[in-house]
């Protein structure tokens, strides 16, 4: 295997363990620059790259390496001054035409970037899979493609990770540019944008990124959520927001909750973000995940067995990324070996994935995530407070010890400052009955089982 395929089949499993947002921020122009029988030396874009990888990703990385490679024990990263794959808007169609004659490639073209909007041209509504699961939030990103700024402004979609929102945002933007070539876009992960704001204040320069902000035709933000505590950041997007709105200049936003389950966010932001059109977005069926596959098949022109597809379709179910990155495993396979896998193969290839070692949780980490989740001391949710803020998080602390660890309820209630066993029996049904109808509640569950059994 050489040194890109080893990166490619790096990237095919960071890509469903981190959001699109941070996968596109953070492993963009990153590459194997050199490999010897222990050590792997990787190239990244610049020193603030290297840092965020070397903190948060650098136990992921090697973890992945290992398992594809037993003997490598260390890796490092360099900053590469040669930058590529970000290129002018002219150049992409070149690229397209290229990829057309040189056949079927590797599963990553996640960083050909338009530079002046940053956004990716392979998201587009036509290869966009609607089912009864985004339909709303499709429609509502289509009206606001054909009349920005006059329709649905801002437009807020939310949903669990891995189910497309950023491919929605970013097929509205490119179709926006589309329509609209002298409007100026841009495409901001959130985090990137507090990173923005942060160093502008370092450097006393927060007039002048304001100033370009200003001029912006469509802002188009991801993961509006980790606005949530970071109140200098709220602050300035705040002023910036209401500038872009009263200048009829179209605003659209991603978050994994709805703007009120967002804790932390002040209230007129979060006013501002509920003053348009909220879409969310819910798990496919059995059905749309099985045409989502066949689509990504036919855009990478490769063939699989249909059973093979049906099978990572039956048995990956909530999420759209982890299909992906099951699929880019069965390519990355059929790249080295020639030959499209066959059913006991993929599910060999495919076992830690669809059949992962049972994860357990524990008391302490539902706390913890949960008083995370609602910007809580962990110590609120173990008082007697009975103030409503309080009230409902601590609700599901209840109804997940349950659920997650099968306590009993005396012991349930016995961990939350000796609550009766008839408190929390109330607390477990409120919350199971309502998830059948709150689909804004069943969000906010699934988000903290994820962080609950995240390993990273």
């Amino acid at each position: 295997m050489t040194n890109e395929e080893l990166w490619q089949a790096v990237l095919a499993q960071i890509q469903f363990n981190v959001s699109r947002a941070n996968f596109a921020t953070w492993f963009r122009n990153t590459k194997i620059l050199s490999k010897n029988e222990r050590d792997v030396l990787i190239s990244v874009e610049n020193s603030f790259s290297k840092e965020w990888l070397s903190n948060k990703y650098s136990s992921l990385i090697l973890k992945i390496l290992r398992s594809l490679d037993k003997d490598i024990k260390s890796i490092e990263f360099k900053v590469n001054s040669k930058k590529v794959s970000v290129l002018p808007s002219t150049s992409i169609k070149k690229v397209k035409e290229k990829e057309k004659l040189e056949g079927p490639q590797l599963p990553f073209h996640e960083f050909t970037l338009d530079i002046k909007t940053n956004l990716n041209p392979r998201y587009n509504f036509d290869n966009f899979i609607v089912g009864g699961f985004n339909e709303l939030a499709q429609a509502a990103a289509w009206a606001v493609s054909e009349n920005p700024g006059f329709v649905y402004n801002p437009l807020f979609i939310y949903g669990g990770v891995g189910l497309g929102k950023t491919h929605l945002l970013q097929a509205t933007g490119n179709r926006i540019a589309e329509l609209f070539p002298k409007k100026k876009i841009k495409y901001a992960p959130s985090e990137r944008f507090i990173s923005n704001i942060v160093e502008a204040i370092r450097n006393h320069n927060i007039g002048e990124l304001k100033k370009k902000l200003k001029e912006i035709d469509v802002l188009i933000m991801d993961d509006a959520q980790f606005f949530a505590g970071k109140e200098k950041s709220q602050e300035e997007f705040f002023h910036i927001f209401n500038f872009l709105y009263q200048s009829q200049k179209q605003i659209i936003l991603s978050s994994d909750r709805s703007p009120k389950a967002i804790p932390a966010l002040e209230q007129r932001l979060r006013s501002r973000f509920e003053g348009g059109m909220i879409a969310d977005i819910g798990i496919p069926d059995f059905e749309t995940r099985l045409a989502i596959l066949r689509a990504k098949c036919e855009e990478k022109n490769i063939e699989l067995n249909s059973r093979v597809l049906e099978y990572i379709a039956s048995a990956i179910k909530n999420n759209i990324r982890e299909i992906e990155g099951a699929l880019n495993r069965l390519i990355v396979f059929q790249k080295i070996n020639t030959k499209s896998p066959s059913l006991e193969i993929a599910k060999k290839l495919l076992e830690n994935l669809i059949a992962p070692p049972k994860k357990t949780t524990s008391f302490k980490k539902i706390i913890q995530v949960v008083s995370n989740l609602y910007d809580l001391q962990e110590k609120d949710l173990l008082s007697s407070a009975r103030r409503k803020e309080i009230v409902r998080p601590r609700q599901i602390v209840m109804y997940l010890l349950r659920e997650e660890l099968h306590a009993s309820y005396p012991s349930i209630g016995r961990k939350l400052g000796g609550k009766d066993h008839t408190t929390v029996i109330y607390a477990w049904e409120k919350i199971d009955k309502e998830l059948k109808n709150n689909d804004e509640l069943l969000t906010e569950i699934n988000l903290i089982r994820q962080r609950l059994y995240s390993e990273f």
